[in-house]
């Protein structure tokens, strides 16, 4: 492994999971106290911040995915003053908070008419090496949305570094004030061919589908895609805000019988949820799925909210706890109960909003997680002399030694 490994001591937060806290193995690739870009030159730079293209204190890492030998980094353009929306940096990390370099390169990023790159949220990289990147095609959300473009798929072969495929959310599954904000990619043949992506709506609360070999698209509604209100209410170190998102995380289980399950849950709730994969892999089924959709087992407690999540090879579910500035893990052979969730990694100072979690494909696989303390940032309260955003990695299998996820 060509990281080197930063052993943490976590801190019991309360809450109503059982926890057993262990010292894991997490280390940090990246961290910047705020965000720049590898601009053509330094002229280049200086004229993006004199016409107010450039404004550093409102860029924000949102979305990371890792292929072979690079990162990527998301950045959408919530706020005025972004120049690039994605970019690559090397897993070799040669500096500690290296220049963003735009993905796959500037123009995508300069690009009029929709053509290029509006503001990406999430990526999902499938097996084949492409990466299916979620555009929301808005700009300037926290500040005056205006919505430029429909909210837009890319495939880009990450072999090429070429834009494979462009696909536009059809307006009939993009409701009024939908947000969408987050992706994962279910392929399963050796070729990527049977591949879907599924697409989260967290504030008109519906899960978006695309199925890849005739580019269509269709849209689930369900009242388990619904925020708790009493989790609806945030406080993290000291601040106090209200978000009422709706679905957000979603991971693929294992194999089994031809078909696989997607957990899933809102961001502002302590449940999860699961539904079989052929439901909704299937359109015709949108109205009389109800019953599908069931609720896999216990809350996770008061502060049991969770970003994004994702499992493993062997099984096991990794998950953001936001308000706890920690990273749980589940055996989802196991009954979904607080007694078999365990905190694999908890730091107050550089997990303040543990936003993305991803899982790669390498041999052995590595957990890559992003922290931007999000409402610090939403509410104009980032410190520009502090580290704000960091790219983190964890090894799975070390992570769950000694805790009830550890394989048998």
């Amino acid at each position: 492994m060509i990281f080197k490994i930063i052993f943490l001591a976590a801190s019991l937060v309360t809450s109503s999971i059982s926890y057993q806290l262990q010292n894991k193995a997490i280390g940090t690739l990246y961290r910047w106290k705020q965000i720049d870009f590898d601009f053509p030159t330094p002229q280049h730079r200086e004229q993006a911040i004199q016409n107010g293209e450039f404004n550093q204190i409102n860029v924000i890492p949102l979305g990371v995915e890792r292929w072979k030998n690079r990162v990527f980094v998301s950045t959408p353009r919530w706020k005025k003053g972004i120049p690039a929306t994605l970019s690559a940096l090397p897993v070799a990390a040669q500096e500690e908070s290296p220049l963003l370099a735009p993905f796959p390169n500037w123009d995508w990023h300069n690009a009029g008419n929709c053509t290029g790159f509006t503001s990406v949220f999430r990526m999902s990289i499938d097996h084949c090496g492409i990466m299916w990147a979620l555009d929301s095609g808005q700009v300037e959300a926290f500040e005056t949305p205006r919505q430029l473009c429909p909210p837009t798929l890319y495939a880009i072969n990450l072999e090429t570094d070429t834009v494979v495929g462009r696909f536009p959310i059809p307006s009939e599954f993009v409701l009024q004030n939908s947000l969408i904000t987050n992706i994962i990619v279910d392929s399963r043949d050796a070729e990527c061919r049977d591949l879907h992506v599924y697409i989260a709506d967290a504030w008109r609360f519906g899960l978006i589908v695309f199925r890849m070999s005739d580019a269509a698209f269709w849209r689930f509604s369900h009242y388990t895609f619904y925020p708790e209100p009493l989790l609806s209410n945030y406080t993290l170190h000291g601040l106090n805000y209200q978000w009422s998102d709706g679905l957000f995380g979603m991971s693929l289980g294992q194999f089994y019988r031809g078909d696989r399950p997607l957990y899933y849950h809102s961001m502002s709730s302590s449940l999860e949820f699961v539904v079989k994969t052929s439901v909704i892999r299937d359109p015709s089924r949108v109205n009389n799925a109800v019953d599908e959709f069931k609720l896999l087992g216990e809350s996770r407690g008061p502060k049991g909210q969770v970003s994004a999540s994702a499992v493993d090879r062997n099984g096991v579910m990794f998950f953001n706890l936001i308000s706890l500035d920690s990273i749980g893990c589940w055996d989802t052979r196991d009954e979904y109960k607080n007694s078999n969730l365990n905190i694999v990694a908890h730091n107050n100072v550089t997990m303040i909003f543990p936003n993305d979690l991803r899982i790669d494909h390498e041999v052995p696989q590595i957990v890559w997680i992003i922290t931007n303390r999000l409402p610090m940032y939403q509410f104009n309260l980032i410190d520009p002399n502090d580290y704000n955003y960091r790219v983190m990695y964890m090894d799975p299998v070390s992570a769950v030694q000694n805790t009830v996820c550890q394989l048998a």
